[in-house]
């Protein structure tokens, strides 16, 4: 009796722990039958029509070919989804969470790193379509804003600071080239540029983009925060802004919302100058009917800022095996170059075509990337994202300084 007891607790072990057991990429064939009828929760930025529809066209493949129902859970701040698995780890639902994908980069992939809210390790580099990944001319594919990635998200999108004008309005001979002569264009224009008020992620990327080019020593802001220095680190970045202000949209006192309602600007001539982190988002808005075909992109010679934006998976995502299929999808060849077609979002592939078959180099090959977009040698040089820990600190010290625009 003692044995049939002590065997019927091993059966009722194993089998608790066949269902707390990760699923492994390494077994895809297990994956695609677990997956199979799953529901993933991906939580994903939100503010955009061409993306939410392309999230949507990714969910009907998924469907359709895995039986796999995504969900897109609209956000608009990506901390909120952290917040929720943190919260839901202080409560010890350590399976079974509500996050099963992370649309993700930057300080929030930092966070959950560090605090251990994230997949196991190298999960991403065993995806199947992990092979076409550009991984030696990307560097921020496997460095995400100095952080090491180690697998633990799995990149989807490039991204890179341009800038755009509409050339029936405005001079190009007469654009700025880098941080000063963009100060300088502002005197000789006023009220014609602006950027959104931080913390809005386009906000944000303007004030490292200056404080990139204006520090002393670049290679601090690779480093932490160090406070004994951050103010006379920053010093540059704030009077450079105090002189900026006056000279902006409605004079500084108030600040566009977010790139689309600056996108919105410039269509309607508020503006003459606005800029993303995408190289075809203006080509893309121009065959979406938001900008007129006159718009063209510029940027400077010497560089700004560039990154890789991921999806991630929770250590507590009830939907792993999900989760996992759609990450593979959305590197897959085809998931991509619909990406970058500008009239879907135009979102520059991770891939590498050499790594690339015929048929899907073709693929690639036969997009129009527009009249607006830039040629991968027009870009410039890409600048490094500071630390993660200097987006806090700027943000604070700039909402210190000029509190909240109307």
């Amino acid at each position: 009796m003692k044995t049939s007891l002590l065997t019927a607790i091993s059966l009722v072990s194993l089998t608790l722990g066949a269902v707390a057991a990760d699923p492994d990429p390494k077994g895809w064939d297990e994956i695609l039958a677990d997956a199979k009828g799953e529901t993933v929760y991906w939580n994903a930025w939100g503010g955009s029509e061409n993306i939410n529809a392309y999230i949507e066209w990714a969910g009907e493949e998924l469907k359709q070919r895995y039986g796999v129902e995504l969900v897109h859970v609209k956000l608009d701040d990506t901390a909120n989804a952290v917040a929720k698995v943190v919260a839901e780890k202080a409560a010890g639902k350590n399976q079974g969470g509500s996050v099963d994908l992370i649309w993700i980069n930057g300080e929030n992939f930092a966070s959950m790193k560090e605090q251990g809210l994230l997949f196991s390790p190298g999960w991403a580099e065993d995806l199947p379509n992990w092979r076409y990944v550009d991984i030696e001319n990307k560097p921020t594919i496997r460095t995400d804003f100095t952080i090491p990635v180690e697998g633990l998200e799995s990149p989807w999108g490039m991204a890179k600071l341009v800038f755009f004008y509409d050339q029936a309005r405005t001079d190009a001979a007469a654009l700025p080239t880098d941080a000063r002569s963009l100060l300088e264009w502002a005197k000789a224009n006023p009220g014609r540029f602006s950027y959104p008020q931080p913390p809005d992620f386009i906000g944000s990327s303007f004030l490292k983009q200056i404080l990139s080019e204006l520090v002393e020593d670049r290679s601090v802001l690779i480093q932490p925060v160090d406070d004994a220095t951050f103010n006379s680190t920053v010093a540059p970045l704030f009077a450079y802004l105090d002189e900026l202000h006056p000279l902006m949209w409605r004079s500084g006192r108030a600040y566009p919302q977010n790139y689309p309602a600056m996108k919105q600007m410039l269509a309607d001539g508020e503006m003459d100058i606005i800029f993303a982190f995408n190289p075809s988002e203006a080509s893309s808005a121009i065959a979406n009917g938001e900008l007129p075909d006159t718009v063209r992109s510029f940027t400077f010679p010497a560089g700004t800022l560039s990154n890789t934006h991921f999806v991630a998976i929770p250590y507590n995502a009830a939907s792993k095996a999900g989760a996992l299929v759609t990450a593979d999808f959305l590197i897959s060849p085809e998931a991509q170059a619909r990406k970058q077609a500008p009239e879907v979002w135009g979102d520059p592939t991770v891939l590498a075509m050499d790594k690339l078959g015929p048929a899907d180099r073709a693929r690639f090959a036969a997009l129009d990337l527009g009249v607006a977009t830039l040629l991968p040698d027009e870009l410039g040089p890409a600048i490094d994202e500071p630390h993660p820990t200097w987006l806090e600190r700027l943000e604070g010290e700039w909402k210190r300084r000029y509190g909240i625009g109307n």
